[in-house]
């Protein structure tokens, strides 16, 4: 159980750096100066990214409740 609850944790951990990846992007594009647009257009991809990102995360911890839980 020890093996799900750590697997769990860098899944997690994963998430988490996908998120502040976002983050960053999404402060270096609003500093970029674009067009409204491209703006939108860039957003959008983040967007998506920041949902792939937040459900990694979510079925990390998943992994680690399933691992203290089957402990």
């Amino acid at each position: 159980m020890q093996l799900i609850i750590l697997a769990g944790a860098a899944v997690s951990l994963l998430g988490v750096a996908g998120l502040l990846y976002c983050v960053f992007r999404a402060w270096k594009a609003r500093r970029s100066g674009q067009s409204d647009d491209a703006m939108r257009a860039e957003l959008r991809r983040i967007v998506m990214l920041n949902t792939a990102a937040l459900g990694v995360s979510a079925l990390g911890l998943m992994l680690v409740v399933l691992g203290i839980l089957l402990g």
